[in-house]
């Protein structure tokens, strides 16, 4: 993309974000505003590659303060917003759920007019131009049998969990501001992501580091639930591709290709490991995993079907699963500096991280 754009991304601390400010950030003819609130997963050690870029400057803030939000739009003239800011966590939604309701249903709702009002106020090319990209989950779908389905862009609705129900209501209430207002909003529904600088809480990251410090290696049930998985970085792409080519009024799915069941992402975690870090005292990573009682409301499957983006958009995932996860796994070994403190500070670890 040749064009100087003007983006402002909302939660560009957190781990989709920081990716999606990597991302943008390399192109010269992006100028990237970060406006992150730095809640517990929001981490400014994720965005040290560019934090000195000329491109890039970071704004701390809550997208619940609407007059901060229309002022930063306003002095960067923004011409594209991509909403990422939410909490995402589900059992801290089941523990908590009035920080998902204030976050992503009111968070959402005021970013919406603060938008509206800034657009309002372009001229017709500037309103031609602008899109606000709101970044979802295929959580507000359901789920799925074991057997049969995939997630579309016209599945209904049918959230499980707080978070997934916040999640759904914030989608509607960017497709209302499109059909009532007139505001240009494309939406995108994700599959479980996964890579480098994801907070240790999260089953993938979870389970490296336990590993690493010979822990039990927490797993839901019988670990026979299925998630579709999809490496951050090619996220990151196809959200650039949405934000700035997708069609207003427009959904698209965005998904790896990539279903596990969570036994088998744990089980391919502790074998990468085995080869690459091995046990002290000798034997397998696998003889640490420990199996748990269920979560309530734990959905069964999520596979989404991409083929829109794909084919509207062209893109597709650049790695396999099998390599995304050897470079995570790379990725934890090398950098203890980002996760070191977070798991013997802020974080301990205790949390289930299971999908």
């Amino acid at each position: 993309m040749s064009e100087t754009r003007s983006i402002l991304v909302t939660g560009g601390a957190g781990f989709i974000g920081s990716a999606v400010c990597r991302q943008l950030c390399a192109n010269p003819a992006i100028r990237v505003v970060n406006l992150d609130k730095l809640t517990y997963a929001g981490n400014l050690a994720s965005l040290s590659s560019i934090g000195n870029a000329p491109n890039y400057s970071f704004v701390e803030g809550d997208i619940c303060d609407d007059r901060l939000v229309l002022e930063l739009l306003r002095r960067h003239e923004v011409d594209t917003i991509m909403h990422l800011a939410a909490e995402s966590h589900v059992d801290r939604s089941i523990d908590g759920p009035g920080a998902f309701i204030e976050t992503n249903i009111v968070g959402t709702f005021r970013l919406l007019n603060a938008a509206l009002e800034y657009w309002r106020g372009l001229d017709e090319a500037g309103r031609d131009r602008f899109r606000f990209h709101h970044v979802s989950t295929d959580e507000v779908f359901g789920d799925l049998p074991f057997e049969t389905g995939i997630f579309t862009e016209d599945t209904p609705y049918a959230p499980s969990s707080p978070y997934s129900a916040s999640k759904a209501a914030s989608d509607h209430l960017a497709r209302a501001w499109h059909e009532t207002y007139g505001l240009p909003v494309v939406v995108s529904n994700c599959s479980n992501n996964y890579g480098p600088f994801h907070f240790p809480e999260k089953l993938i990251p979870l389970v490296i580091l336990n590993a690493l410090d010979e822990k039990p290696l927490p797993v839901y049930g019988k670990g026979a639930n299925v998630r579709d998985w999809l490496f951050v970085e090619d996220h990151a792409r196809a959200l650039e591709l949405v934000a700035t080519r997708g069609v207003p009024g427009e959904s698209y799915n965005i998904g790896g290709r990539a279903e596990r069941t969570n036994l088998a992402v744990v089980e391919a975690i502790c074998d990468l490991l085995d080869d690459r870090h091995p046990r002290r005292g000798g034997g397998r990573h696998r003889d640490l995993i420990t199996f748990v009682a269920d979560r309530p409301g734990h959905d069964r499957r999520y596979a989404i079907d991409a083929s829109k983006i794909e084919r509207e958009l062209g893109w597709t995932p650049a790695e396999s699963f099998e390599s995304g996860l050897a470079r995570t796994v790379d990725w934890y070994l090398a950098n203890e500096w980002w996760w070191g403190p977070i798991r013997s500070g802020r974080y301990g670890g205790e949390r289930l991280g299971a999908a």
